[in-house]
């Protein structure tokens, strides 16, 4: 397992997390009760499969460095039950759909700002990796993670880490570079009251890319961009796009 600092990442090789007692013992030899000074170790488990919920809840119960609080399927109550047991690390089994799963931890993150969310499940796709990172996730892991590997992503995430597999960490660091690509300095902000992702998409207009095409590099819908360039043209006071990139060039925001 390679890493980053405060941030964890696996490499999953197994087709399934093991589901009996014995094969989730993942470790042979006992970890130290953890200290005073760790952020948090109270965990409940919520999936919608009985059977995984209580094979991972089995898992974290051996573990003495650990304090399982509860589990439940993902029902409306689920809020409360968190509240209800002091929980303070979700695992969270996702429900197969993107939507559910992003709402969901959207209104939690909202509700418990303390929370610290590990999403095991999901596809492992770039797109739906950032957008649950901007939902608020503390880590992610692929449906095939191993128990190992759920295991050691609890605690990272207890520990005040992050975690995810090492290819989508590197997606990550890609990513936040793009994000400071926009303008070099506020000035369009201030002069035209472009939002910081309204700047950086001007460059790439300016370069000839398609709505599609911008989309794909934020990692978001070409209707979400449609409806940035529409306000931008209304800032601007342009007839079109090319109007936007004619402005800013005559004003020194672009070479």
């Amino acid at each position: 397992m390679s890493s980053h600092p405060g941030v964890s990442t696996s490499h999953s090789t197994a087709s399934s997390i093991p589901l009996t007692a014995k094969s989730l013992k993942t470790d042979s030899d006992a970890n130290p009760a953890r200290g005073p000074t760790s952020p948090c170790r109270r965990i409940f488990v919520a999936a919608e499969n009985r059977l995984l919920r209580e094979a991972l809840a089995r898992m974290l119960t051996l573990r003495t460095e650990l304090e399982m609080v509860g589990q439940s399927s993902i029902t409306p109550a689920l809020q409360e039950h968190l509240k209800a047991n002091g929980a303070e690390v979700l695992l969270l089994c996702s429900r197969g759909a993107l939507s559910d799963d992003l709402g969901l931890i959207r209104s939690l993150r909202t509700r418990l700002t303390a929370l610290r969310v590990l999403l095991l499940g999901m596809n492992g796709g770039d797109t739906e990796f950032l957008q649950c990172v901007r939902a608020g996730v503390a880590g992610y892991l692929p449906r095939d993670a191993s128990a190992e590997e759920v295991l050691e992503g609890v605690r990272t995430v207890c520990s005040g880490g992050a975690v995810c597999p090492a290819s989508l960490c590197l997606l990550l660091f890609h990513y936040f570079e793009r994000e400071a690509g926009g303008f070099p300095t506020a000035s369009a902000h201030e002069r035209l009251g472009f939002t910081r992702r309204e700047q950086q998409i001007i460059p790439l207009v300016a370069q000839g890319l398609s709505n599609k095409e911008i989309a794909n590099h934020f990692f978001l819908s070409e209707q979400t961009i449609k409806n940035h360039l529409y306000r931008m043209k209304q800032k601007a006071g342009a007839d079109d796009r090319l109007g936007i990139v004619r402005l800013c060039r005559t004003q020194g925001f672009l070479v």
